[in-house]
């Protein structure tokens, strides 16, 4: 009796693990918001990281991680780290990449709760008398990301702490000084 049950929990995990293996690799998480200011107003907000404590979801979700700037002041090659409690991880961003009023790519490395690594990316556009600009954050999906994704959507949680940074970037930036 034990081993035809034994036999069917075989089988039904490995269709569950071969399930997981199939789903796809690739993500895209991106988010847009017109801002009532020009690009440079906007780019001087995402590209210091120094900035990001007064608009970044997660330093809300965490005040006392404790965090470190190396590398360059602000721009390519702008190095920041962090550690916090379990909602924010561990991990560092640099910023690969920074064209004034443009783009701004940045390489995502997470240490904790688990090892990943993605890019993000901000688009800078003009929209009228604003700027309109896109948060996109992309990458592979390891096969625990794959099996995380099947009880959770990451689109809807990420893009909703996106919505919340664009609308606090948005209130600074259209804020008179």
């Amino acid at each position: 009796m034990l081993i035809p049950i034994l036999l069917v929990a075989a089988a039904v995990l490995l269709a569950l693990v071969l399930f997981i293996a199939t789903r796809p690799s690739d993500f895209r998480v991106s988010r847009s918001m017109t801002m009532a200011a020009p690009p440079e107003a906007v780019f001087a907000q995402i590209n210091d990281f120094h900035r990001w404590d007064a608009w970044s979801p997660w330093a809300k979700l965490d005040p006392d991680a404790q965090t470190a700037f190396h590398g360059a002041e602000s721009g390519e090659g702008a190095i920041f780290g962090w550690s916090g409690n379990k909602q924010v991880g561990e991990g560092g961003m640099t910023i690969t990449e920074s064209r004034p009023h443009e783009l701004i790519r940045i390489k995502l490395a997470f240490l904790r709760p688990f090892k990943a690594t993605s890019t993000a990316e901000f688009t800078f556009r003009p929209a009228g008398e604003g700027t309109e600009v896109t948060w996109t954050m992309f990458g592979n999906n390891n096969f625990m990301a794959k099996a995380v994704g099947l009880f959770m959507d990451c689109d809807a949680m990420v893009g909703k702490q996106f919505e919340q940074g664009l609308a606090s970037i948005r209130a600074i930036v259209e804020t008179p000084v």
